[in-house]
């Protein structure tokens, strides 16, 4: 995240400006429950839980005490109303005293941290026990059938996203990466969400809901939906990739991983 006095207009704290791409990101980023019941699982009997990247709200379990932390004001603005409203706080330096909460989750935010080793040991410093950090493998987005058409995007992810030894090193060394596999439906839009439907990738919200598409140039996202669509009309994309609109899961880059609170 950057610091505070290096924040975009709204607020936000990361590479990315949610104050321009952030505008519809809760209409296509809705929580999945197949990847809710990973995160679920993980949390175990955790009571009270710092959601921080908290955004719109995603996967923030409501029968338990939550408390948020956001950056972005666009994003604590599409947070629901039966979610508790976000604090504006920062990952390198959270306002709560050592061991605050039973548990820390962090959901597709990591990458956007400017000091992910100082927001790892602070996630651990106010948790007592389990840290979870949903996040992607910059090393198995490859797998994505994206690269065949924007991978310039997929070179911006796996420059952003962290190592998973990295993560679980700031996590105390010992921390546990589980593959999280995508439903085909999944309703959490994040890139390979789509792997079974490329029709929504057309979308520009879809590519909007996704941050990598505002680091690389316009016209690579005109290229994009100028080269699927045409491969949709023809036929081309269907005779490689057709198994995927029928395959119920697809493993990809998503993992889970998951640490311990204070040493």
């Amino acid at each position: 995240m950057k610091t505070m006095a290096n924040r975009h207009q709204d607020g936000s704290a990361g590479d990315a400006n949610y104050g321009v791409i952030g505008t519809n990101y809760a209409k296509y980023r809705q929580p999945d429950p197949h990847i809710a019941a990973f995160i679920r699982a993980a949390l175990g009997d955790a009571r009270s839980v710092l959601n921080l990247g908290a955004g719109a709200g995603s996967y923030e379990p409501v029968d338990r005490a939550v408390t948020a932390v956001e950056p972005s004001a666009s994003m604590r603005a599409q947070r629901p109303a039966h979610l508790p409203a976000a604090i504006d706080a920062t990952a390198e330096k959270l306002p709560f005293s050592d061991a605050s909460f039973d548990a820390c989750m962090a959901t597709f935010t990591v990458h956007q941290w400017s000091d992910l080793v100082a927001g790892l040991g602070e996630m651990r410093r106010v948790t007592r026990g389990p840290v979870l950090i949903l996040t992607a493998d910059p090393d198995e987005l490859d797998r994505f059938w994206l690269v065949d058409y924007a991978p310039e995007v997929i070179a911006v992810e796996a420059r952003r996203y962290p190592q998973m030894a990295t993560i679980s090193e700031g996590l105390g060394g010992n921390a546990e990466v589980i593959p999280v596999p995508i439903p085909l439906h999944c309703t959490d839009g994040f890139g390979e969400a789509y792997y079974g439907r490329p029709e929504r990738l057309l979308e520009p919200g879809a590519r909007l809901a996704n941050s990598a598409w505002s680091f690389v140039d316009a016209s690579i996202g005109e290229r994009f939906v100028a080269e699927l669509g045409r491969d949709l009309k023809d036929g081309t994309w269907d005779a490689k990739y057709r198994h995927l609109r029928t395959q119920p899961e697809f493993e990809g880059s998503l993992k889970l991983i998951v640490g311990g609170g204070r040493s």
